[in-house]
This record gives structure tokens, C-alpha cells and sequence, in this order.
């Protein structure tokens, strides 16, 4: 290597092609180019016969010195210069690489994977070998094993397939790696390390400094690697603790929940104080969503530590609370489940119901407050339900006292023990202190907490094994009994103040949360003896993937006897074990009991960061700016031969014909026209998108009859509508569509317009439910016999086709009704005929804002609406004046802004202006 300061070139030998560059300038200066081919013009001898510009004679200058710079580029890239090179590696024999992969590395993997392929870079320009020692055990060797020496193409490949792995390294097993390496000289190690402390790491330092010397890299302490630990529940919040190696500066963290599908459910964010390695994150979550999380997560941490993983134990459990009393006779605050759901809420899912409503759910616990005897059916299910592992926890009362069945964990005495009864005491008894091995344990009993009053346990051989908490006395307070994998649990006292002030403490808080933590949740357990397969498992990057080949299944009996951070390693990866309905998660946390820093090293071991290497390497730049340069010069040769013509200026008079000719075919394609152009027309396509335009718009619809000339005076009739109200009022009609009443959608449609016909055929059953489904959510129909003077007395044929309609009696249209004050004042209602009555519902209720559902005319309403393609009337009106044409508008102006404002203008606030238009 040949170093010049700051540069240096690994292939030196390279350089000396530079002396060929006066003979490359010498042999481009003598050779010309070729000849220039000038087209000669057939017909306009005189014009550009003569060609200003010659061919030369010798390739120009500025040519020569481009060709030149790209000749010297490619020699200096080949050179391979290096802008602040590395020093050299110390020792002559073999480079040994000691890479920490365990979990903490993941956090920057591709900076390590970096540092290996630019430090075997080095080694292969000086001809050395390279030996790789990963700390962590191998999925499929276990211990960690010695790869090398080898050469460096080798080790490349080796390094390249070099992943972090989801457990922490052992590097007293790297060190026991180091004792079969044979070296041939003076070696030099190289500690890519993740700069957290474990056992045995002065002892690998030392072994590394006695085979010729070591440096280690590791990261800075702005960039440590951080864990994770399982939440804490507080409430309904999650608080999950964050740990780093070190202290010193502060360091903001961000956490986030997620599901299974991987939505975010919640996220919280903390910092570290600059003299703290712990901080705690709140994630504030409902409970339905709590139950939902699956995986917590460190932003920015890649790592199988970075993740912690939810199971069954995480999740606020479903609780159902059964009362004995009747709702009559419970009263609010001496109710049994008042105190139980206050206590419960913080911590469990309530629900309330029946026995058997309560059971056709997912639920992890069951409690009866004073339920007495249960029906056999309620009893074979709860048996079954409880042998399934469900958790029964039942309080007494009056009702079990006397009524007790088998469902309870001991043999009960008829009637209970009370203050002043025949078995009493003279003073309310206290609880004992609980069994430091029992459930209870490890929970403080207030001396403020007495029970006056219980129901007591038959004597037997087993009462001592299956009671939980006592009084001072000695007799059972809570006893239970293990049935299959669930379990019976009984409080020998009520559940509100009545005999017992237990309920009223916090005490009975935490009795109900180990109660609640003791069930095995809504998937239940798994079975005893049984094995749990790896599920999804995590890889070195903290990455839920299908488990790998060499994962081994958990016994269950193993996973409640060891610890758990003494089972993970490459046959227990962390990650998910069981089967999609009963998971148990195993998470790396348990196998870190503290995060230090590396430490213990021998004082002449050189430390070093990640990044703080600046070599570049400048051969891609090089070899970049000579292609670029060949790209022109291969333009620049074919335009000197005429191969490459530039373009020249066409005739101004035709760009501009052609510029006129593409706006005035933009203008046409895009549809510009003029203020009052006819309404959009729907489209046609699928019922999607039909259904997408008439909720977009509004639409006026009319209902298909099935006579072309009718259907299409509708269509023409409501178009013409639609223009007059764009143009009245503030509404924006699009147009009419056409709507089938068997098959369509009508929600979409404030009004619809019905001509009968007599051809028409009856409307189906399905149509009628259509019809009924839209009158009751506010839709309006109106119904057009098209017959001169229609009376409702004469129409067989309406009859007929509204048969099975749920419309109610109907009446003429009064007075004061609202249509006739909807927008215009109006008094009667003509349309291509006048003199036939209007009917609309008889009673106007609250129901649809008391807008008529039904409005029912024969004076041919679209007839007088009608117009075509030019805005002109298709039919003449009887008997003939335009005004008639005016107040036929006016009418449907008014309907359809009755349609859409239902009964505003029936306010009174509208009344003086409505007697000032009428006096006018």
C-alpha cells in the first residue's frame, strides 16, 4: 500500500499506466476523425450547397483533453485510492475477529456487519488470513465455535451470513473456542463488542491480549443498547419499565402496543434521567383494547430485548358477576356485585347477566354473590365449565347459608355463625395473617378488617389443605378446591358490608386480584405433561417469524418448575409457545437479570467506537465520473459524424396551428360548457358504481314502469326540475335517475317520483319491503295517476298496486300544510292538469320529523316539467297558459324542499314573513 497523508492507494502498481498518457495524446492528436456526410439537395441546387462548417483535420482539443481526463480516471480507479486510510493491522499472522451477536447487537447490525467487511478489506490487501469467533451459541452448533483461519474471500462469506441472535452470548464459551487456534505469527484481535458487561469477560480480553493484542469497538454511551421488561398493570394503564447499561446522559425512549394484526393499539414515551438506568412508560389503554395487545415494543431497538411479548397473563380477564337478589330488593349501596364491580373495575374486564349468558362468552372468572341451591341444568354447566379451567369464586349469604348444593369446595353447616347466636362470638373476628405459601401471600391484613357474621366448614381430614385465609380462631374465611383445571373457591362472608366490612377495605382488592391472576385466563391451561410447540418466535431483530427448525417444544412441567430465564437459548428461542387459542409467551428479559457495562479489561486494551473509522473508498466515485465522461464523448463522436443531427426549428405558423388544434380537442374531451348546461346524466356501470354516484348527489328518481313514453316524459320531467331548482334555489340537483324497485337501493333518494300506468305490472314482495323500509326512514313518494279530476275514491288501479304498503289513511292536502309554504306560497298544485285534489297523510305524527310519506295527485306533474336537449316544453298544458307551466314548477320546487327540510317552515318564527308575502 502506498500512503500519501491522507490518501493512500492499495494498488499502487496501477499508477505506472499513467506514463501511457502522452503516447494516448500523441496517437488521438494524429488521428482524425472521420469524414462529415453533407446530404446533397436535389432540387435547391443554389440554397446550403456550400457547408460553412469543414470536417478537421485533427481531433480538437478540448476533445483530446476530455478523452485524456476519462484515460486518467480509469487508471486512478484502479489504483484503488483510499481517502483517510486505516492503519495498518498490527502482527503479521492471522486477524481474528471476535463478533458479540447476541441480542443486544441486533439494535445496529448492519454498522457491525460494516465494520467486518471493511476490516477484512484490510486484511485481504495485506495478503492476511481471517478467523471469526461469534459469542453467541449457534442455533444449530449450541457453543460457540472458532470459523477460520481462512482467507479473506472465505471470511467474507462467512461474515456476510453472520446474523444476531434472540439470546445473550456466553463468552466463557468463546474463550473455551479460543484453546484448539494454532497460530502461524503474530496475531491481532479485533472485539466488535455490544458494550454490555457479562462473566468471563476479563478472562477472553486477557487470552486476546496474549495472542499478539486487541482493540474493541463497541458503541457509545449516547447509543446503548436498551431492554425491555414485562409491564406492570396500574390501573387501566400498563407501565413498562426501560433499563440501560449505563448512566450519564439523558436518553428519550418511545414504546408502543400493538395487536396480532399489527395495528397500534397505544404508545407512550419516557426519558432517562442523566444519573438513571431505569425509567417506566404509561401506556394508557380501554380495556377492550388491552386485551387486544400481543407485543410491546421499544422504538428504534431492533432487538429480541426491545420486545416484550403478551400472553393470557397480560390481559385484563372477563369477570362475570351472578347476583341472588332480585333487583327490587337490592339496594344500591348494600348490594353485593356495587362492591364487587368497584373492586373488579380496575383491574378485570365485569360483566353482568345471567349464569348462562354469562357462559356462552369467553370468561376467565365467575362469581356468585349469595346464589343458593342452582337448577341441575346450571350446575352440569358450571361443572363442566370449571373442569375446563374456569375459576367459580361464590360469596355467602342468607340464601347460600341455607340452600348450599355441591358446587363449593367443603361441606357446609345449615345456617351460619353470627354475633349473639348460638355459635358467636362476643366481638367481630379478625383476620389471621395469610400463609406465606398460599395465594394470599405476601398481602398485609389491616387490623380494622372484622367479619361478624359467616357461614361455617363441616370438619373433615382435607379442611386444612383446602383453606386459603382464616379468622383469628382458626376458622375458614376462604376455602377452595381444585377441580380438574379450574378451580371452586368460596368466601365465607358476604360480599357487601352485611356481615363482614371486608368489602369496604382494600384488602378486598387485593384478594380479588389473586383470585383473578390465579385463573387461567379465557384459553385456559395447558395440560399437564403436556408440550407446548414453538408458535412464532423471535429472531435476532426482534422479528415475530415461523419457528425454525431447530426449536424444540416447552414442556409445560418444566416451564412451571425453572425459571424462565434459564430455558432460553437456541433450543427455547423467546417467543410465542402453545397453539393460537392458548399461548404462552417467553420473553429474553427473564434471562438478563441486570444490564452493566463492559468492564474488567486490561489497561492496555485500545477502546474504540462504532463509525469513528473515516476510510472512503474512492474507486466507485472514480469509476462513476469515467463512465459519465465515455456517455458524452460517445454523443459528442456521433454528432461530429452527422450521426446524431440536432433538431432545428420548424415553422412557427404550424406550431401554432398545432397548439390551436390540441386546446380546442382538450376543450371538446373535457367538457367545458356554458353557464346552464344541461345536468349530468348517471352513469352506467355496476351497482357500485351507481351506488357511489347517487350518494354523492342529489338525485331526483323516478320509478321504471316499463312504457318507454312514460319512462321517458319522467326522465325529461325531472331534468327539468332538476334545472329549475339549480337555478331558484340553493339546492344542487344533478339530474334524474332512473331506480327499479325490485332490485335498487332507494336511501339514496330524498323523493321519488311514481307514474302509474295501467300495463304496469303489481309490485313483488320484496319491492314492498323495499318501498316500506324507505317510507319509514324518511323517504318521500310521489304518486302520479296521470288521470284528469283523480279522486282516492275511484282508483282501482292505485288500489291494486298498493296493496301491502304500510301507508297510512290519507286526506287532502289542507290549508296550512307545509307544502304549501315549503318555498313558494302556493294554493292549489297544478300540472300538465289542474282540478284534481292532492292527498297526503292524514295525521302528521312525530315519526319522519312529521313529514308526509305519501303524497298522491293525477295532474301529471312530469308532463309539465318536461323539456328537451334545448330547454323548450315537450307538452302543451291543459288548458293552456304558461302560468299553469309557472305553478307546476312552483310545485315541484315546494315538494322537494318539503322532501329535504320536512317541517321548517311550520315554525313559528316563520310566520310574520309569511303574512307580510301573503299581504303583498
Amino acid at each position: 500500500m502506498l500512503s500519501l497523508g491522507s490518501l493512500a492507494f492499495a494498488a499502487p502498481w496501477a499508477l505506472l499506466a499513467l506514463a501511457v498518457l502522452p503516447a494516448l495524446w500523441w496517437l488521438l492528436r494524429v488521428t482524425p476523425p472521420a469524414p462529415r456526410t453533407v446530404a446533397f439537395p436535389a432540387i435547391r441546387l443554389l440554397r446550403d450547397l456550400v457547408s460553412r462548417e469543414e470536417t478537421p483535420q485533427r481531433t480538437p482539443p478540448w476533445l483530446l483533453l476530455l478523452r485524456i481526463v476519462l484515460a486518467g480516471l480509469v487508471i486512478l480507479a484502479l489504483a484503488r485510492p483510499l481517502l483517510n486510510p486505516d492503519a495498518a493491522l498490527p502482527g503479521s499472522g492471522p486477524l481474528l475477529l471476535v463478533v458479540d451477536n447476541g441480542w443486544a447487537a441486533g439494535r445496529d447490525w448492519p454498522a457491525r456487519q460494516e465494520m467486518l467487511g471493511r476490516l477484512i478489506d484490510q486484511a485481504d490487501r495485506v495478503g492476511r488470513e481471517v478467523a471469526i469467533l461469534p459469542t453467541a451459541p449457534a442455533a444449530a452448533a449450541g457453543a460457540p465455535r472458532l470459523i477460520g483461519p481462512m482467507v479473506a474471500a472465505d471470511a467474507r462469506r462467512e461474515a456476510q451470513a453472520l446474523q444476531p441472535q434472540p439470546w445473550p452470548g456466553d463468552r466463557r464459551a468463546a474463550l473455551a473456542a479460543l484453546d484448539d487456534l494454532r497460530p502461524r505469527g503474530s496475531m491481532h484481535a479485533i472485539w466488535l463488542s455490544d458494550g454490555l458487561g457479562a462473566d468471563g469477560d476479563a478472562e477472553l480480553a486477557a487470552r486476546l491480549v496474549r495472542l499478539g493484542g486487541v482493540e474493541v469497538v463497541e458503541d457509545g454511551p449516547d447509543r446503548p443498547a436498551l431492554l425491555l421488561r414485562p409491564p406492570v398493570a396500574d390501573g387501566l394503564s400498563l407501565l413498562v419499565p426501560v433499563e440501560r447499561a449505563r448512566s450519564g446522559l439523558p436518553q428519550p425512549v418511545a414504546v408502543r402496543a400493538s395487536g396480532a394484526d399489527g395495528r397500534l393499539l397505544a404508545a407512550g414515551s419516557g426519558a432517562f434521567a442523566p444519573d438513571a438506568r431505569r425509567t417506566e412508560v404509561r401506556l394508557d389503554l380501554p380495556t377492550e383494547l388491552r386485551n387486544e395487545v400481543t407485543e410491546v415494543r421499544l422504538d428504534g431497538q431492533s432487538t429480541a430485548g426491545a420486545t416484550v411479548l403478551l400472553d393470557e397473563r397480560w390481559r385484563r380477564r372477563p369477570v362475570g358477576l351472578v347476583s341472588g337478589r332480585t333487583e327490587s330488593e337490592a339496594q344500591p349501596l348494600l348490594s353485593d356485585l356495587y362492591y364487587l364491580e368497584r373492586a373488579l373495575s380496575p383491574f378485570a374486564e365485569v360483566r353482568r347477566g345471567t349464569i348462562a349468558d354469562l357462559l356462552a362468552r369467553d370468561l376467565a372468572v365467575l362469581v356468585l354473590a349469595d346464589v343458593g341451591s342452582l337448577s341441575v341444568p346450571e350446575a352440569e354447566r358450571l361443572e363442566s365449565w370449571v373442569r375446563g379451567g374456569g375459576m367459580l369464586v361464590r360469596f355467602a349469604g342468607p340464601r347460600l347459608a341455607q340452600n348450599a348444593d355441591a358446587l363449593v369446595p367443603v361441606r357446609l353447616r345449615a345456617g351460619d355463625r353470627a354475633l349473639g347466636g348460638a355459635l358467636s362470638w362476643s366481638v367481630p373476628a379478625r383476620l389471621a395473617p395469610f400463609a406465606a405459601d398460599g395465594p394470599f401471600g405476601g398481602v398485609a391484613v389491616p387490623a380494622d378488617v372484622t367479619v361478624a357474621r359467616q357461614v361455617l366448614a363441616e370438619p373433615s381430614v382435607d379442611l386444612g389443605e383446602k383453606t386459603w385465609a382464616r379468622l383469628e380462631d382458626g376458622t375458614p374465611l376462604v376455602t377452595a378446591e381444585r377441580r380438574g383445571t379450574g378451580h371452586v373457591v368460596l368466601v365465607h362472608t358476604t360480599a357487601s358490608p352485611e356481615w363482614s366490612n371486608l368489602s369496604l377495605s382494600g384488602l378486598f382488592v387485593q384478594m380479588l386480584q389473586r383470585l383473578v391472576a390465579l385463573s387461567a385466563g379465557v384459553a385456559g391451561e395447558a395440560e399437564a405433561g403436556g408440550a407446548l410447540p414453538p408458535l412464532e418466535l423471535l429472531d435476532g431483530l426482534g422479528r415475530l417469524v415461523p419457528p425454525p427448525a431447530t426449536a424444540f417444544p416447552l414442556a409445560s412441567e418444566r416451564l412451571a418448575e425453572t425459571p424462565p430465564g434459564d430455558l432460553i437459548g437456541p433450543r427455547h428461542p423467546p417467543g410465542f409457545y402453545g397453539t393460537s387459542e392458548a399461548r404462552r409467551a417467553l420473553n429474553l428479559s427473564a434471562a438478563v437479570a441486570e444490564l452493566r457495562p463492559l468492564a474488567g479489561l486490561p489497561p492496555n486494551v485500545a477502546r474504540g467506537l462504532y463509525g469513528s473509522r473515516g476510510e472512503l473508498d474512492l474507486k466507485p466515485a472514480l469509476l462513476t465520473a469515467a463512465l459519465a465522461l465515455a456517455v458524452l464523448d460517445l454523443f459528442i463522436g456521433l454528432a461530429l459524424r452527422g450521426l446524431l443531427p440536432l433538431p432545428r426549428l420548424r415553422s412557427r405558423r404550424g406550431g401554432m396551428a398545432a397548439g390551436l388544434a390540441l386546446l380546442l380537442a382538450a376543450g371538446l374531451t373535457t367538457g367545458i360548457t356554458a353557464d346552464g348546461a344541461r345536468a349530468a346524466q348517471p352513469v352506467t356501470g355496476g351497482p357500485d358504481a351507481r351506488a357511489v354516484q347517487a350518494s354523492t348527489q342529489n338525485w331526483l328518481a323516478y320509478v321504471e314502469t316499463g312504457d318507454r313514453g312514460v319512462d321517458a316524459t319522467s326522465r325529461a320531467g325531472l331534468q327539468g326540475l332538476a334545472e329549475q331548482l339549480n337555478r331558484r334555489t340553493a339546492v344542487e340537483a344533478a339530474g334524474a335517475m332512473a331506480v327499479d324497485l325490485e332490485t335498487d337501493e332507494l336511501a339514496f333518494f330524498p323523493l321519488i317520483y311514481w307514474p302509474m300506468t295501467e300495463t304496469q305490472p303489481a309490485i313483488s314482495e320484496a319491492a314492498r319491503q323495499r318501498l316500506n323500509e324507505y317510507l319509514r326512514q324518511g323517504g318521500l313518494i310521489l304518486i302520479d295517476t296521470r288521470d284528469r279530476g283523480f279522486s282516492m275514491g275511484g282508483g282501482s288501479r292505485l288500489e291494486e298496486l298498493l296493496r301491502g304498503l304500510d301507508i297510512p289513511p290519507l286526506a287532502p292536502v289542507p290549508p296550512d300544510h307545509v307544502l304549501t309554504k315549503a318555498f313558494y306560497l302556493l294554493q292549489d298544485f297544478p300540472g300538465r292538469y289542474v282540478g284534481g285534489a292532492v292527498w297526503v297523510e292524514a295525521e302528521e305524527g312525530r315519526a319522519n320529523d312529521g313529514v308526509s310519506g305519501v303524497v298522491v295527485g293525477g295532474n301529471d306533474w312530469a308532463g309539465a316539467w318536461a323539456v328537451d336537449a334545448q330547454g323548450r316544453a315537450l307538452n302543451a298544458v291543459v288548458p293552456g297558459a304558461e302560468r299553469q307551466r309557472e305553478m307546476a314548477y312552483r310545485f315541484g320546487v315546494n315538494l322537494v324542499m318539503y322532501a329535504l327540510t320536512g317541517n321548517y317552515k311550520a315554525d313559528q318564527v316563520h310566520v310574520p314573513a309569511i303574512l307580510e308575502r301573503l299581504g303583498q
